[in-house]
C-alpha cells in the first residue's frame, strides 16, 4: 500500500494567532506557501511530529470538530498550563477507565486533547 499522510491540515480565519499558536506549542518551523496556506514543520522527521498546513478560509467554525489532533505528554498538568499560556482554552476533562484526557482549543476554537503517557 503506497497511502500515506503528507501533512494534517487545519482551517484557519487567520493565519497570525493560530499559526503562531501551534508554531510554538509544537517547536516547528513556519513554511509560507502563499496568501492561503501556512505550513509548520518539525525540524526532524519524527514519528508522531506530522507537518501541519493551515488554510486560510472565510467562515469561521461552528460546531465540534469532526477530526482533531490527540497529543500525549509525560506530565499532562504542566503541558496544559503551557499551552493555556501560549493561548489555548481548556473546555472539558474526560476518562475512560485509566485514561485520562483534557480537550483544549486553540486560539481559533479548533479543538485537540492532551492526555498521560508518552
Amino acid at each position: 500500500m503506497s497511502l500515506r499522510v503528507s501533512e494534517v491540515v487545519i482551517d484557519c480565519a487567520d493565519h497570525g494567532a493560530v499559526v503562531d499558536f501551534w508554531q510554538e506549542a509544537l517547536d516547528y518551523d513556519r513554511q509560507e506557501v502563499n496568501e492561503q496556506y501556512v505550513g509548520l514543520a518539525p525540524r526532524e522527521k519524527a514519528l508522531g511530529r506530522p507537518p501541519i498546513l493551515f488554510q486560510k478560509v472565510p467562515e469561521a467554525k461552528v460546531v465540534k470538530n469532526r477530526v482533531h489532533l490527540d497529543f500525549r505528554t509525560e506530565s499532562r498538568v504542566d503541558e496544559i498550563a503551557r499551552l493555556e499560556a501560549l493561548g489555548a482554552t481548556v473546555l472539558r476533562e474526560g476518562s475512560l477507565g485509566s485514561i485520562h484526557w483534557t480537550v483544549m482549543a486553540d486560539p481559533e476554537g479548533n479543538e485537540f486533547c492532551v492526555s498521560d503517557g508518552s
